[in-house]
């Protein structure tokens, strides 16, 4: 007998703390993803991982196709960057990232070549490879975490030991995002082909999608697909912020919790995001390298054609922008943030390009933009941002630490285990920038330790 959707409201696995915030999701989770005409031209960097910045490996001048590596890097903690589209590159130098910093990127003018999408099919073999070679093609294929840390996942993979659990992260709990929804309804086969894969890989006897109970028609279409897999079990998990954050999640479907400093490896699981798992499994079992992704374009009443839309990497988002009809000289006043709400950053220029680990472009208007000031204002000890900290930590002190330029002190509270979801800045009732410190000690001590 079906289960009740107020039911599976009632059971949904949870964690302690947290938030609960508007959803903002019915602009764009009834809507499928649409391919955007392709950019005039792509700006791609040749830094898009958590890692040392790749040496390009093409000049001005070169015809590319879609897929090809631009650049690469002999060194482990780097992921080869692609080609998004077919045509002539045009420059090799450094451009505006986004965040106040350059990059070397590869500029690619797209030739008429590119119009149609490149075709790919399932390679024989592939569910036979052993875990060297998997690692090597999520290497080579440049897939790395595509939830916003972009971390390469051959690293994250790397196991010496057999990792009983593999969770797959499907609960996408910041608001307005769905392109993790979307993909999860319209490419179910990509990530169950891709939680196999990592499953193979790492050695896991079960699989369990976590999905929020606000997408039940991904828990309903995951379920029909794995409903004669044993190893494989969709477990709703409650709508709370931050429910994504892997250690959350963890805690939530396990009811463990890694040491601090540890990993979620270290109590027998890895957990993996919905889109990177689809990736995963486009990369081995059909050749396709990480060059485009599903990104939400959304905000409150700014966006007519709010959606989700499949992009090359290296869009300018004054393209995204345009293709859907928000004008650059009608955005004074407004916030542009690549990503979510909680955990995205505003860019400081449209020219600013989609990367992997891109998740949404947000058009937030002066009306939703928290008040700014010139100081920071002092903390009122109203302890809000203790209280809903999803990892137990003292935000208000470790902040007023850093604020006092004394990072190391923040150490002995564990600085270092923040997850930076925000939620400490969304609470706190005197505006302290409490996350933008907290984060601001971690490059200090970072600095200081070289």
């Amino acid at each position: 007998m079906p289960v009740s959707t107020s039911e599976v409201k009632r059971r949904a696995k949870t964690f302690q703390r947290g938030i609960d915030l508007p959803h903002n999701k019915h602009y764009t989770d009834g809507k499928a993803v649409e391919r955007l005409p392709l950019p005039p031209f792509v700006v791609v960097p040749l830094r898009q991982h958590a890692g040392e910045t790749v040496e390009p490996t093409v000049k001005p001048g070169d015809h590319v196709s879609a897929g090809d590596v631009v650049g690469d890097l002999d060194d482990r903690w780097c992921s080869a960057v692609h080609a998004s589209v077919t045509g002539v590159v045009s420059e090799v130098e450094p451009r505006p990232f986004g965040d106040g910093t350059m990059v070397p990127s590869v500029v690619i003018r797209t030739t008429e070549q590119s119009r149609e999408a490149p075709a790919f099919a399932e390679r024989a073999g592939w569910q036979d490879l052993d875990q060297q070679t998997i690692l090597g093609i999520l290497k080579d294929f440049g897939i790395v975490g595509m939830a916003g840390a972009g971390f390469p996942t051959h690293i994250n993979l790397a196991v010496r030991s057999k990792i009983p659990m593999l969770i797959v992260n499907g609960a996408e709990c910041e608001p307005f995002l769905t392109s993790d929804h979307r993909t999860m309804i319209e490419r179910t086969d990509a990530v169950i082909g891709g939680a196999e894969i990592i499953m193979r890989c790492i050695g896991a006897d079960r699989c369990v999608f976590g999905v929020e109970t606000n997408k039940p028609d991904a828990i309903e279409v995951l379920r029909d697909k794995t409903r004669n897999n044993p190893a494989m079990e969709v477990v709703p998990v409650a709508v709370k912020y931050p429910q994504g954050y892997k250690k959350t999640l963890l805690r939530a479907i396990t009811g463990k919790d890694p040491p601090l400093g540890g990993r979620s490896s270290d109590v027998g699981c890895i957990v993996r995001n919905a889109s990177t798992t689809a990736a995963i499994y486009e990369a081995v079992a059909l050749g396709k390298p990480l060059y485009e992704r599903v990104i939400t374009v959304s905000g409150p009443g700014s966006v007519e054609r709010c959606g989700n839309y499949l992009v090359p990497v290296g869009t300018t988002i004054r393209y995204v922008l345009e293709s859907i009809g928000v004008r650059a000289e009608d955005l004074d006043g407004y916030k542009i943030i690549r990503g979510g709400p909680m955990t995205g950053l505003a860019v400081d220029t449209l020219d600013a390009p989609v990367v992997k680990p891109t998740t949404g472009i947000l058009v937030m208007p002066p009306s939703a933009i928290q008040p700014q000031h010139e100081w920071i204002n002092p903390c009122i000890r109203c302890s809000a941002c203790v209280n809903h900290c999803p990892v137990g930590l003292y935000p208000n002190e470790i902040s007023q630490f850093v604020e006092a330029g004394t990072p190391e002190a923040a150490e002995g509270l564990h600085i270092r285990e923040c997850c930076e979801c925000a939620i400490c800045s969304y609470v706190c009732p005197n505006y302290r920038p409490v996350t933008h410190l907290v984060m601001e000690g971690k490059a200090m001590l970072r600095q200081r330790s070289r």
